[in-house]
């Protein structure tokens, strides 16, 4: 599987009332669930990293710009500017593709 990385800005939902004040590792997994940019009525889902820029924990309720790394080798049909996209995992949230990075450092 190839990975590929994207620049986003990112809101996680407001946690209910027993999950209040929960922070998030700047590097937290989720599963991003997205529509195809060709088929809108095609979905996927995709393992993916959310870093946050500054190292700081990711909160919910706040919007943040972020750098979502994505394992999936057809990522690229899924995810382009201004695609909305929604995430699922140990915290539920959305957010849209700002632009895709491009790295020579790294494994990216």
């Amino acid at each position: 599987m190839r990975r590929f990385r994207y620049r986003a800005l990112v809101k996680l939902d407001p946690p209910a009332l027993r999950g209040l004040g929960r922070q998030y590792p700047s590097e937290t997994r989720a599963v991003i669930r997205a529509r195809s940019i060709g088929e809108p009525c095609v979905h996927r889902y995709m393992p993916a990293t959310i870093s946050s820029d500054d190292q700081l924990p990711l909160r919910p309720g706040d919007q943040v710009v972020a750098t979502i790394t994505v394992t999936d080798d057809d990522a690229p049909s899924f995810l382009g500017p201004g695609q909305p996209f929604t995430l699922w995992g140990a915290s539920t949230g959305h957010g849209i593709i700002s632009r895709r990075v491009f790295t020579d450092v790294g494994p990216c």
